[in-house]
């Protein structure tokens, strides 16, 4: 056997492992690990682990009250209806940079790609911890079609835009194991991936509103609108458009280290461009929240209940506010009140979607608001699963060259 192979054999592991503890000795890297954040992470994943386990150990329902009437319980009000538009993140920044050619926001694509994959694939986790068989959830896509069901549409579109997006974001991926040959055929799929990616994500984030158009007679007529699945969509481009630039705020601010210079000088210009266009798609949201209204007249309805007022601090506070936020921001060409009104309006996505799947889901049930406070243990899960997120798109950012260029890959241009 030729002396270089096994030379390079023997070399492989020992590099792969220079690569996980990021060239320090283990003990070096042990003890860097030891730091208030991993310790409180530590804390919640010690309590709510071991509680996942009881879920598939002994049921659902040691852990969750949903309910034939509560169906979507804070497993996925959160995990799912709030994390998708969340993660429309890849499909906007790729669509911009590899469609429509808006190629100064290269920097910040794998970014969006990343933070897109993660949020599906936790997602999907999300979805394996609430549904009552999780080991049949292959079922639709590979043995019990329904194709009249918009559910099988949801499933099949979020499994296949998880691996559209691995996919996207492979080259990242080969970057960091060094292979340059597979990564060269990654790279030649990128511009397909992109179109199967914003297919995909259109049907699917119209889908999930979808689903509420078959409970006409459960959801509070100020949330019911047959646009409701136009609602989802729109909604998910300026979420997402919003979420790259908190990701990106929060990854330089904590991750300084790991970003180049061509991501930190023109973070701040980028991120006044994401917000001209967020504040584009939040008016053109908020217009067609109020044509909803009016298209089912119910303006009588703002004003006659907490439900009304209710709405309105919806639509005004954290959808029409935010907008302005970041209309200003983008007017004066500052960063940081377009990073105020980006964040601010995710937490209107959040606020929107936890009304719909469970705030305001049977509302007219007697004890209702009783009924959907989550126990203590469904708490603990959604933070350890939070934690875990963070975790592992902390590992990524840390290891794969996402807010940076590897200098091998340079004349690329990728």
């Amino acid at each position: 056997m030729n002396d270089n192979y096994l030379v390079k054999e023997e070399a492989y592991p020992a590099r792969f492992a220079n690569k996980l503890t990021m060239g320090m000795p283990l003990s070096e890297y042990a003890r860097k690990l030891v730091t208030p954040f991993n310790i409180v992470a530590a804390i919640l994943l010690s309590v709510g682990l071991p509680l996942i386990g009881l879920r598939f150990w002994q049921g659902l329902a040691t852990v969750t009250h949903a309910s034939n009437e509560y169906p979507w319980s804070i497993l996925l009000g959160w995990g799912l209806f709030s994390g998708v538009p969340l993660s429309g993140t890849g499909y906007v920044m790729a669509t911009a940079v590899y469609i429509f050619g808006f190629k100064k926001y290269h920097p910040l694509v794998r970014l969006g790609v990343l933070t897109g994959f993660m949020g599906y694939l936790f997602a999907v986790i999300y979805l394996l911890i609430d549904i009552g068989r999780p080991w049949r959830i292959y079922y639709p896509m590979a043995v019990s079609f329904g194709p009249t069901s918009v559910l099988f549409l949801v499933a099949w579109h979020v499994a296949t835009y998880l691996t559209v997006q691995l996919l996207e974001f492979s080259p990242a991926i080969l970057e960091w194991i060094q292979a340059r040959r597979t990564r060269k055929w990654a790279i030649l799929i990128t511009v397909a991936m992109t179109i199967a990616g914003v297919i995909l994500s259109t049907l699917h984030q119209s889908a999930l509103g979808a689903l509420f158009l078959m409970a006409p007679g459960k959801l509070h007529p100020l949330w019911y609108s047959a646009f409701i699945p136009v609602f989802f969509f729109i909604s998910s481009i300026y979420a997402g458009l919003c979420m790259v630039i908190a990701v990106s705020t929060i990854g330089a601010r904590y991750l300084r280290e790991k970003a180049d210079h061509r991501f930190l000088d023109s973070l701040d210009g980028l991120t006044v461009g994401l917000g001209k266009a967020a504040c584009i798609v939040m008016f053109v949201y908020f217009a067609l929240r109020m044509i909803g209204v009016a298209h089912d007249d119910n303006w009588a309805l703002l004003l006659s209940s907490s439900y009304g007022y209710w709405f309105l601090t919806e639509v005004l506070l954290f959808v029409l506010l935010p907008c302005v936020v970041l209309t200003v921001g983008v007017k004066l060409h500052s960063a940081r009140i377009v990073r105020v009104g980006a964040f601010h309006a995710i937490a209107g996505v959040i606020l929107t979607r936890l009304n719909i799947s469970i705030l305001m889901f049977n509302w007219n049930l007697p004890g209702h608001f009783q009924a959907i406070v989550p126990p203590a243990r469904e708490v603990a899960i959604v933070l350890s699963i939070i934690t875990l997120h963070v975790l592992i798109f902390r590992w990524i950012l840390n290891r794969m060259p996402v807010m940076r260029e590897d200098p091998a890959y340079l004349e690329d241009g990728h």
